[in-house]
């Protein structure tokens, strides 16, 4: 978890916690041989406490249960290669080798498990639709507008090499969670080249991972 080293004081200890509950309060399930040890909880736990640490309300109340392949997986009948999901019921599936890969690799703007973990954070109302559930009913308008012009400012392909992956383009739901890995991985980048988004995820998640806080 090279972003650890990072967290100091309270906001260490916070993370802590966090990662303590989501580890704790899960139901592990292991597939496709997979072997779920302590340290494969703890790394995934880490993944879902990143997002939350200073979101002390949001536990993912409606997850209740983590299935880890070892690797990228496919479903029955299916013809396409998956690395993670989350799934409206209260699960998430992901490769433990696209976590740690995520992990691995901390500026390149894509980690599987913090994207399926923001899908978890937007499904908090019941629908994947791009928008969590926001401290107060004035903050939607000003979500709406943002996320609305940055949505379709990815979809008409305005930056070659954008900060956001391409991905994001798909529905307002990967929006958000691209939105989300760019903002732990690329965020000074993001910060630099979409300030009016970057601050509408600040104040959602209670962070500034530019500033270093």
């Amino acid at each position: 978890m090279p972003f650890y080293p990072g967290l100091t004081g309270p906001v260490r200890e916070r993370f802590e916690t966090a990662l303590k509950v989501f580890l704790l309060t899960k139901h592990w399930v292991a597939a496709g041989g997979m072997v779920i040890d302590d340290e494969v909880k703890v790394v995934i736990s880490a993944a879902a406490a990143r997002l939350v640490t200073n979101r002390p309300r949001d536990h993912y109340q409606r997850l209740t249960e983590i299935v880890v392949y070892p690797s990228h997986y496919v479903h029955p009948g299916g013809d396409g290669i998956i690395f993670g999901e989350a799934q409206s019921w209260g699960t998430v599936v992901l490769s433990y080798d696209a976590t740690t890969h995520g992990m691995k690799n901390p500026g390149d703007g894509h980690d599987t498990a913090l994207h399926e973990f923001a899908h978890v954070l937007d499904a908090a109302d019941g629908k994947f639709d791009g928008t969590p559930v926001l401290d107060h009913l004035t903050s939607y308008a000003p979500w709406t507008r943002v996320m609305s012009t940055e949505f379709l400012r990815l979809r008409r392909k305005v930056e070659r090499r954008g900060v956001l992956r391409r991905y994001g383009a798909t529905n307002e739901a990967e929006f958000f969670a691209v939105a989300s890995e760019a903002f732990f991985e690329k965020p000074r980048q993001l910060r630099d080249r979409h300030p009016d988004l970057y601050a509408l995820l600040c104040d959602y998640y209670a962070s500034d991972p530019a500033s270093g806080d």
